[in-house]
């Protein structure tokens, strides 16, 4: 009989001793639209998490452009087939939190038990995605800002000493540019982003009502202003000599320009660091955006790129894996990789600080230049970001409304004028949409 209880018992510890061993991690989908060599450090961020441990596994999917990830995601919930992590561009802030489909990161970390402490991140970068209650609703992940790059050998030819600090000396360094034989003084990619929202940020301007969206739906467009008129005047006259020359809106273009040494300054986001050195043949350099001569104490620039939502609809252990996912993205080692390989800024001071201390900045102070105009002045209501519903199509008015003052069929007042116009219609009817849900 004991004999008999003794091969049963060595029976059944053999029998789930392998089912243990083999029981599978918990899995969790993450939706990204990093591509090329960018989707590679993404896919090496994986790997490095699913190696750390055993208990949980991350698979990435490449969907696209960050259009068609978005688009991807809100098929998928509809389908109730979601990922349970998506990576968003920043303009579908105002959608993403207005969508119920969300679960908050500050709700996850903390019914999860992960005590992150909140105040370690980069101000300018947390404040983008915070709730009208100051807490985080998205996980920062690449984040970038616009800055200029300039050609070291054009601007030595043309007898440049110096980067623009201000846009009166913009003025002068593309004439002596094209007075030296170049064939634009400056281009930009995003134009809107750069030299609109950016521009509106950094001189404390507002872009929209309601503290640009952040204080409620009912919102509007004030980027026909005084001064913002002048700067689109001052680019459209730069346009008719060459001082400025439009090379598309995205950066495709304005890029090409600049690799061909057919300009000797492209603005762009900060993010193009890492192309730009593989792909340069010659000496270039980093600079922040130029400002108006009277403003003495210029603001932060505000952000681009992307966050991480987390999605409704999963189970409470592939929260737990979630949580620990993002976690492990805020480690300085993820932190600091991230950087090095692709030029978006460690999103936590500690990264930021433990970079420093390395000695990295002053070996690359390319790296840095960003993170200082980012960080030159704490945010402002007006410089803390943009909170609109619509905002890519709005994203695509401005730039429609500015290639027709670039080819001479609006007056700048026109253009803005009709952007106003157009974008508020859009704001109206999002406002119209959420407020019946709500």
């Amino acid at each position: 009989m004991v004999l008999r209880k003794w091969f049963a018992s060595i029976t059944a510890a053999l029998i789930l001793a392998p089912a243990a061993a083999m029981a599978k991690p918990v899995t969790i989908e993450w939706w990204h639209a990093m591509r090329s060599a960018r989707g590679e450090v993404a896919n090496e961020i994986i790997k490095r998490f699913n190696e750390s441990q055993d208990q949980y596994k991350v698979v990435g999917t490449f969907k696209g452009n960050y259009d068609e990830t978005l688009n991807a995601g809100i098929a998928a919930f509809r389908a109730k087939k979601q990922p349970h992590i998506m990576q968003v561009f920043e303009v579908g802030t105002q959608t993403m939190m207005l969508s119920g489909a969300i679960y908050p990161v500050f709700e996850l970390m903390k019914d999860t038990g992960n005590d992150i402490d909140w105040s370690r991140y980069l101000q300018p970068i947390l404040s983008y995605y915070m709730n009208a209650d100051g807490n985080l609703v998205s996980m920062p992940f690449n984040s970038s800002t616009p800055v200029m790059y300039y050609n070291k050998e054009l601007f030595k030819k043309a007898g440049i000493d110096k980067a623009p600090v201000t846009w009166d000396d913009m003025g002068v360094a593309t004439q002596k540019l094209r007075d030296a034989g170049v064939k634009a003084g400056m281009v930009t990619a995003w134009q809107s982003w750069v030299q609109v929202e950016n521009y509106s940020a950094i001189h404390n301007i507002p872009f929209a009502t309601k503290a640009n969206g952040y204080e409620g739906l009912d919102v509007e467009l004030t980027i026909n202003n005084p001064q913002m008129v002048k700067h689109v005047t001052r680019l459209k006259e730069w346009a008719s000599d060459g001082r400025f020359v439009y090379s598309g809106q995205k950066y495709q273009g304005p890029k090409a320009e600049f690799l061909a040494q057919n300009a000797g300054i492209y603005m762009d986001s900060i993010s193009g660091i890492a192309k730009l050195k593989k792909a340069a043949q010659f000496d270039w350099g980093v600079a922040p955006l130029p400002v108006e001569a009277d403003m003495e104490n210029p603001q932060n620039s505000i952000i681009g790129g992307a966050s991480l939502w987390v999605l409704k609809g999963h189970t409470k252990d592939e929260y737990k894996a979630t949580a620990a996912f993002l976690r492990f993205i805020s480690t300085n080692e993820i932190q600091e990789y991230w950087h090095k390989e692709t030029g978006y800024f460690p999103a936590t001071i500690d990264a930021y600080e433990s970079l420093k201390a390395q000695g990295y900045y002053e070996a690359d102070p390319k790296q840095e230049v960003g993170i200082k105009q980012l960080k030159r002045r704490n945010p402002t209501k007006i410089s803390r970001g943009l909170r609109l519903g619509s905002f890519t199509q709005i994203r695509n008015i401005i730039n429609e409304e500015l290639e027709l003052v670039w080819n001479g069929s609006k007056t700048p007042q026109e253009g803005l004028d009709a952007a106003v116009q157009r974008s508020n219609i859009k704001l109206k009817s999002f406002a119209k949409t959420y407020k019946k849900r709500s």
